[in-house]
């Protein structure tokens, strides 16, 4: 289990708060380059490439180092556990390109959907387990914000869009209180309806 989580200091919730006003400052957004190693051979097999390692770090790269005309656009970009460590042609780590285009880092820190055991096709999100250790190691790793992607499915219950979550459900982490002792990893969720 992990340890209590002290609350944040000033300095912390003033970079929570710039992080955050980056990524969403005007005319800005987030590119989502965190598919998994399997939604990722999707697109490879599009274009008849192999889901290796290194098609998936090329594909990666291409994004990255896309025609200067996006750079105004991208406030943050979210990476996959995997493209966090990869490195471009040139030698610099994913993390830094994206830093000299002017965006931040973040990077994907749930461990996906699966099955509900015991229903009737209810999904629920994985990767609590550890979720702080990890937080704490891509803030030393250089992501400024982190992704939990939640996405609940519950057939045929309507979900009305301005109903909000209930905090007692179990499975919805405190995503902010993960990061707030390493830094400030600044979060974000991911969430469908």
């Amino acid at each position: 289990m992990s340890p209590p989580v002290p609350a944040l200091t000033p300095e912390q919730k003033q970079e929570l708060a710039s992080i955050a006003q980056r990524i969403v400052a005007p005319g800005k957004g987030i590119l989502a380059a965190d598919e998994s190693t399997g939604s990722i051979a999707k697109r490879l097999s599009s274009v008849g490439a192999e889901n290796t390692e290194e098609n998936r770090r090329w594909y990666r790269q291409l994004l990255f180092t896309a025609d200067k005309r996006v750079e105004p656009c991208i406030g943050g970009v979210i990476l996959f556990h995997e493209t966090m460590y990869q490195k471009a042609d040139d030698g610099r780590p994913f993390p830094q390109v994206i830093r000299d285009k002017g965006a931040l880092v973040g990077i994907k820190v749930d461990k996906g959907v699966v099955p509900l055991a015991g229903t009737n096709g209810e999904t629920t999100t994985q990767g609590l387990d550890g979720l702080m250790e990890r937080c704490a190691q891509y803030k030393k790793d250089g992501a400024d914000f982190a992704k939990w992607r939640r996405v609940p499915n519950v057939p045929n219950v309507p979900i009305a869009p301005n109903i909000p979550d209930d905090p007692d459900v179990p499975n919805v982490p405190n995503v902010p209180r993960a990061g707030w002792p390493h830094g400030a990893l600044c979060p974000v969720q991911e969430g469908r309806r």
